[in-house]
């Protein structure tokens, strides 16, 4: 069975920020993370709940036109696979097998904001 895949692009919108992709039902569930992807423990990452994106944009690096959503260079920033090591609707546990990243991380949701749609995300090896 072919593991999932993950992918992170680094996206010079308005602002520069990464979007985290994960493969789950058929799409790639995104979040978006308006600093670096933590590569090592106890850095912890707002990461902020966006539409789903098809599969196949997995792959895309360009430009989006000014004028429709999300305008701005787009390119693969990491990518690879993931394993579910725990998932529940308010926790996600990973083991990423990226190119830069790599290891197991936590997505979790934060009352912060409240919507409902702020988590961070760390790796694993921080207080959770």
């Amino acid at each position: 069975m072919q593991q999932p895949i993950y992918v992170i692009h680094e996206h010079h919108a308005r602002h520069l920020h990464w979007d985290l992709r994960l493969e789950f039902d058929g799409v790639l569930k995104s979040w978006a993370l308006p600093k670096e992807p933590p590569a090592s423990a106890g850095v912890k990452r707002l990461a902020v709940a966006v539409e789903d994106h098809m599969l196949s944009y997995a792959d895309f690096e360009g430009t989006i036109p000014e004028g429709e959503y999300g305008a701005g260079e787009v390119k693969v920033w990491d990518s690879g696979t993931f394993k579910e090591v725990e998932r529940t609707g308010e926790k996600y546990v990973l083991d990423v097998r990226g190119k830069r990243l790599k290891g197991e991380y936590v997505l979790v949701r934060t009352k912060m904001g409240g919507s409902g749609k702020n988590w961070l995300f760390s790796k694993k090896g921080s207080t959770h």
